[in-house]
């Protein structure tokens, strides 16, 4: 496949007489292009060409296994059109490379189990509208939702509900999630629903051959209900009737390569598509999910404010009325202020763990200089040097590189203080502050699975908090600044996302379930998490959105390059006429450089701002121009990210 922007296009071959039975559209061939031979998809077969000059014969038809879809070739084109991509980039994440022995693997075909309606009791906690969701499911009818999980909740078995009524219909379903964690548990609740024949779960971890193999089962109709990661986006589910994405805030959810498609966004393309049922569920919400329900695509899916109230834990924050400074005058400046240690007091002494939430990994992951206090960075590449629990070293987060003589590069002192304190060095300070307790550490590099009854101090990252058996008693959110005070458009969502994920494991309110904040309670996302209003943020983020023209409620694209490239792309596009253009300006910190840049030069980003409903012309017209810059080979290409989760 050529991913180059101007050869993005059909070519015609000849096929021989041998060949034509095994070259049907969807099936992968070589053929020769400029000399050498590249891998190639047949899409249709045709007795004519409109080609004028000589045609080239298709080399070999590399399998007569056909791979690539109507719906799912529909799906890569819309995909490539709406993130000003290529085919050949979408085809690459769309359809997994071939693995020849698994494709010859014989394979009888299995009597699929009937599955029947589930029960709505289940979901009685989201009034009738819910019940009225599912038996739409079962009916097989296009319904759109945006489902707002209760505190507590076991979304995983709820989406099993959902899957269960749409293949009591006959329908296929597709599932999306963030990350094996979550497939593993909505694995386990849709065998127990759905019967393991015809239940496939598609991840990166399964290996090229036993994905592959698992990926034919859907294609060849052995299996109606895939869960899967976000390539599973594009998996050819026969006869789909409904798509389910859980926690589309997780940035695991934004594909990582060109053109950078988030799998929220291509699961409702495919259900828009297809005129097939979706549903976006969550603890939270983003302003993207919102959007939909405001435009009218999708309707809300919650549940009462008094069925809320009920299953939440109760949230206490560092209030500004003064009679939490009177009992505690280092309450505002302390790490963990003593309403957290009163809130883990109690609950350990009534035999339930507690949960400490701590943005970083690690020990001490950021270092300043204790006299100026400016972040003290590596000699060799100017990353952020980090702690490790031995205090042998300090070292590089970026080259790895240890440096054992710390100098401030500003002030030359060799003083250094924490900036940011680490799971690991919160464990520690746990420990001594509660002698004879047990303390667990969970991280993205030791992710513990569950926790059982009894006391216990759990410290975890966010997205590695292992729920409990019984539920926790208490929760302490530390280091509330380290993430609200990023410089990043999502920082608030972000941050409400996570604090949600960990308060869900709580026990309710009822049960003497506590989650401690430790922030201001005049912080609107503050106010979110007391009241457990997640709507309600979202619906303050796309109106604050609307008012500076951010996405959602504008689409923007972010051009990355060199000054001369990404003037020479704006030249050529023929930008929509409300078009705004932003820039140059520098690329945002923790963005990598675009490929194919010479090291030495400068990369700047360019903005490019239209109305939602030009979305489609911006992206477009700067597919085509990438392409004339292609052909002419003058500049260095130009990396085009529409609506990018970080914009700077």
């Amino acid at each position: 496949m050529l991913t180059v922007p101007h050869l993005d296009r059909e070519f015609d071959y000849l096929v021989s007489v041998e060949q034509s039975d095994d070259a049907q559209p969807g099936v992968r061939v070589r053929v020769r292009f400029h000399g050498r031979l590249v891998d190639a998809f047949i899409l249709e077969r045709r007795s004519e060409t409109d080609h004028p000059g000589r045609l080239g014969w298709l080399e070999r038809v590399v399998s007569a296994e056909p791979v690539l879809t109507a719906d799912v070739r529909r799906l890569t084109d819309a995909v490539a059109a709406r993130y000003a991509g290529t085919r050949a980039d979408v085809l690459r994440l769309a359809v997994p490379p071939r693995h020849a022995k698994v494709e010859r693997e014989s394979v009888a075909p299995q009597e699929l189990p009937v599955a029947h309606r589930p029960d709505a009791c289940s979901w009685t906690g989201y009034g009738h509208g819910a019940e009225q969701f599912l038996a739409a499911l079962a009916d097989g009818r296009a319904v759109r939702a945006v489902w707002q999980a209760l505190p507590g909740e076991n979304w995983a078995d709820r989406f099993a509900d959902a899957a269960a009524a749409a293949l009591s219909g006959n329908r296929g379903v597709l599932a999306v999630v963030p990350d094996q964690r979550d497939v593993d548990a909505l694995l386990r609740s849709a065998v127990s629903r759905c019967g393991e024949p015809g239940v496939v779960a598609l991840s990166a971890g399964l290996g090229p051959a036993e994905r592959y193999r698992r990926w034919l089962s859907v294609l060849r109709g052995s299996a109606r209900l895939v869960i899967g990661t976000r390539s599973a986006v594009f998996a050819p589910v026969h006869n789909l009737g409904l798509v389910l994405v859980w926690d589309d805030g997780d940035d695991t959810l934004s594909e990582p390569r060109a053109p950078y498609p988030h799998a929220r966004d291509v699961a409702m393309l495919r259900a828009h598509q297809l005129r097939c049922a979706a549903v976006i569920g969550g603890f939270a919400r983003t302003a993207e999910a919102q959007a939909l329900v405001d435009s009218g695509w999708a309707h809300d899916l919650v549940a009462a404010r008094s069925s809320v109230r009920a299953r939440a834990p109760r949230v206490i924050a560092l209030d500004d009325e003064g009679y939490a400074e009177e009992r505690d005058p280092a309450a505002r400046t302390a790490r963990l202020p003593s309403v957290a240690l009163r809130a883990a007091r109690t609950a350990l002494h009534g035999g339930h763990p507690v949960l400490v939430q701590v943005p970083r990994r690690g020990y001490i992951p950021s270092l300043a200089c204790a006299h100026c206090r400016a972040i003290v960075r590596c000699r060799h590449c100017t990353g952020p040097l980090s702690l490790s629990g031995d205090g042998s070293a300090a070292v590089c987060r970026w080259c790895g590189r240890l440096d054992s003589a710390l100098r401030c590069a500003r002030c030359g002192s060799g003083a250094v203080r924490a900036v940011v304190v680490g799971a690991r060095r919160t464990a520690e300070e746990l420990g001594r502050a509660f002698p004879g307790t047990t303390v667990i550490t969970s991280s993205g590099e030791s992710m513990v699975t569950g926790v059982g009854a009894g006391p216990a101090l759990v410290v975890a990252t966010p997205g590695a908090e292992p729920p409990a058996e019984d539920g926790y008693g208490a929760a302490l959110l530390l280091d509330s600044w380290a993430l609200l005070g990023r410089e990043d458009l999502r920082a608030a969502e972000d941050t409400l996302r996570r604090w949600l994920g960990a308060a869900t494991l709580v026990r309710g309110r009822g049960d003497g379930g506590e989650v401690v904040v430790v922030a201001e309670s005049a912080i609107p996302t503050v106010q979110a998490l007391i009241r457990w209003d997640p709507v309600g943020h979202a619906e303050a983020e796309v109106a604050a959105r609307a008012e500076v023209g951010l996405p959602p409620s504008v689409h923007m694209a972010a051009l990355d390059g060199t000054h001369d490239a990404t003037a020479a792309l704006l030249a050529a596009a023929e930008l929509p006429e409300d078009a705004e253009v932003l820039g140059p300006v520098d690329l945002p910190v923790g963005v990598r450089r675009p490929p194919g840049v010479d090291p030495d030069v400068e990369v700047v980003r360019m903005l490019v701002r239209v109305e939602r409903r030009h979305g489609l012309a911006l992206a477009g017209t700067l597919r085509r121009a990438s392409a004339v810059l292609s052909a002419r080979r003058e500049h260095a290409p130009v990396r085009i990210h529409i609506d990018p989760l970080h914009i700077g």
